[in-house]
């Protein structure tokens, strides 16, 4: 491996993901992993979040033969303690948002690494931030599905996109929201030395 190749791959297809990675100056490779996202009988929405983005991050690291660092994420929309994952259709989006119209929710985002080496440790990071929605009309739901925007999205909405009009406030991590907080996944990556200073 060349010295400037990129030290960490992130095991995730998201370009939210790829796009704060870069926003921060990480030189990164994208090896996209496929898993059920289903959580498991009785699992708190932190436990599904953290337990999702330390598989998504040693699958990767399986895939890349253990030569590279590998950054797993995963977020989880919360509300009344039910998780609310990508919609199926527009009639679950519906239901999504709905549910979240005038109401505040949590947005739960892990972050895991996965050291070199197939058999190496993996560290996580949780990040928990509140968001609070103004009320949504019924034409408004049909007329952002039809955007295309919620499909493929935790809570059918994204921050960074048309769904920011439905916010009216938050607190917390904005990158957190967005999939990839930015805070501990630097903590994470300075820490080993791969971002930052200390690299």
């Amino acid at each position: 491996m060349s010295a400037a190749s990129p030290l960490i791959v992130l095991a995730s297809a998201s370009p939210r993901r790829r796009e704060l990675l870069a926003q921060i100056g990480v030189p990164h490779v994208v090896l996209p992993v496929d898993m059920d996202e289903s959580p498991l009988q009785g699992e708190t929405p932190a436990g599904l979040a953290a337990r999702l983005a330390r598989s998504k991050a040693i699958a990767g690291r399986r895939r890349d033969g253990g030569e590279r660092a590998v950054l797993g994420a995963d977020t989880v929309v919360v509300l009344d303690n039910q998780v609310f994952g990508k919609p199926g259709d527009a009639a679950d989006a519906r239901r999504m948002l709905q549910a979240l119209s005038g109401r505040g929710h949590q947005v739960l985002t892990a972050v895991a690494l996965a050291l070199p080496g197939l058999d190496g440790p993996v560290l996580e990071q949780l990040s928990q931030s509140e968001v609070h929605m103004r009320a949504i009309g019924s034409d408004e739901i049909t007329a952002y599905w039809a955007s295309g925007e919620p499909a493929g999205k935790a809570g059918a909405y994204a921050i960074q996109g048309r769904g920011a009009v439905f916010i009216r406030h938050i607190r917390g991590s904005y990158s957190g929201v967005m999939g990839l907080p930015l805070y501990e996944t630097a903590q994470l990556l300075q820490a080993q030395g791969l971002y930052g200073e200390t690299r």
